[in-house]
């Protein structure tokens, strides 16, 4: 086969599978805490942990920015099955770059790698992370230019990929949605939180065999369990989230 059929077919493959990633990271990150020993002082340690949330809060801005103003049956939304667009997606962010979801994604989740205080944690996963969706970008990107041809070829070649190109945005021509960000993330925020949490468990475990469920980690945790269960019945049993014209 191909290089192309094969790096194309690859990443169908691992698009289908994305949702397990946060189960590999969780079971990586068990032997990755018990053997990491920081020789930083306390200081250190809180302000790396606060430079961990902070990536994952923009992780978390830059997918609900991509989500609120992605309106249906955009390049912008894709399904478990596989890729799905009616038309393309080339104002707002996905005029300085073009997969503005898995960059948030990146984000969310290193984030959480680095609160395990492990540096080589941070770049294996970061590498692995790269490795992953170069394919998924690749076939998304085979399909999209299968789709549209020269308009896709045309805003391809002009928008990086992953590192985005803040001088040439372009206004959005669809409002900013909040209710498509409550609608949409509740789970992504859950899962989050409750990475930050695992982490610390796990830390406190290996060091003192003990867990202290009485911490504002948890409390975070059970304000996010609470949330998202909210925001799941209103999805499911009510249209209160439901809007017009949007995934």
């Amino acid at each position: 086969m191909a290089f192309i059929n094969s790096f194309e077919k690859e990443g169908n493959t691992l698009f289908k599978h994305r949702g397990q990633i946060p189960v590999i990271l969780f079971l990586m990150a068990i032997p990755v805490v018990y053997v990491t020993h920081p020789q930083m002082r306390m200081q250190t340690l809180t302000i790396v942990s606060w430079v961990a949330i902070a990536l994952s809060v923009l992780g978390f801005v830059i997918r609900a920015i991509s989500i609120a103003t992605t309106p249906k049956g955009t390049s912008g939304r894709n399904t478990k099955e596989g890729q799905v667009a009616e038309s393309l997606n080339t104002t707002g962010i996905y005029s300085v770059v073009r997969h503005p979801l898995y960059l948030g994604n990146y984000f969310m989740w290193i984030g959480i790698v680095l609160f395990t205080f492990n540096w080589w944690f941070v770049i294996t996963v970061s590498l692995a992370f790269w490795l992953y969706y170069e394919r998924i970008m690749f076939a998304e990107e085979r399909f999209l230019e299968r789709k549209f041809g020269n308009s896709y070829m045309n805003w391809a070649n002009k928008t990086p990929a992953f590192i985005p190109c803040l001088r040439k945005y372009k206004k959005n021509t669809v409002p900013f949605s909040f209710k498509s960000v409550l609608r949409r993330e509740y789970s992504g925020i859950l899962a989050t939180v409750l990475g930050f949490v695992f982490i610390a468990d796990l830390r406190s475990f290996f060091k003192a065999g003990t867990v202290e469920l009485e911490t504002t980690g948890h409390i975070v945790l059970l304000a996010a369990m609470f949330l998202a269960l909210i925001l799941r019945s209103i999805k499911h049993y009510t249209k209160l989230l439901s809007e017009e014209g949007r995934s």
